[in-house]
């Protein structure tokens, strides 16, 4: 992220402001539609920092792209960043948005990467753990595949990581083989 603060700042007005208007729900389903797009496409992500392109073509390259997609109140968002200079934060807002949602909501996302795609049984049986473990109500498993793991898997909660991959196995097993305790120094 770019910078936290103010993405932090323009969506807790924004979330504010839906709420204020009671349209928090159309908010936030605009806010994931822009962030699909921004993660779909690089080419809106330069659109959006580039200093080249003035104001009022990037708004209506924006209204020509997604403009029929999102509401009333998330266009007059995109055009108030775009008179700002802000448009270049635009995703990160939009991410900041989602978590201010969530937060509201009591929505708590939980990474789960394994090495191999999981079935439904296990992403339901982890889905009941971490409430169980935690007392958490929603729970919103988000499910990636890394093969980088080699096997087992890691679970992102809260900024907490509970790695139990063969790779971190393997990563200790080469650290211990590194500091031999056996072998006396010379």
């Amino acid at each position: 992220m770019q910078n936290p603060r103010l993405a932090a700042r323009y969506a807790k007005s924004l979330v504010d402001l839906a709420l204020e208007r009671n349209q928090l729900e159309v908010v936030f389903a605009d806010m994931k539609y822009l962030l699909e797009v921004c993660k779909g496409s690089k080419d809106m992500v330069n659109l959006l920092r580039s200093p080249v392109v003035k104001g009022d073509k990037k708004e209506k390259i924006i209204n020509a792209v997604i403009g029929a997609n999102i509401g009333e109140m998330a266009t007059a968002f995109i055009r108030l960043l775009i008179l700002k200079g802000r448009e270049s934060h635009l995703p990160e807002i939009a991410e900041a948005v989602i978590e201010h949602y969530n937060l509201i909501k009591g929505i708590h996302k939980v990474k789960l990467s394994t090495a191999a795609p999981a079935s439904s049984e296990i992403l339901n049986a982890i889905t009941r753990k971490v409430q169980d473990d935690l007392s958490l109500q929603n729970v919103q498993l988000e499910n990636e595949v890394n093969e980088a793991l080699i096997g087992g898997f890691q679970l992102e909660f809260n900024g907490k990581l509970i790695d139990a991959s063969i790779a971190r196995d393997l990563r200790d097993i080469k650290k211990q083989f590194q500091k031999n305790i056996y072998v006396p120094s010379i």
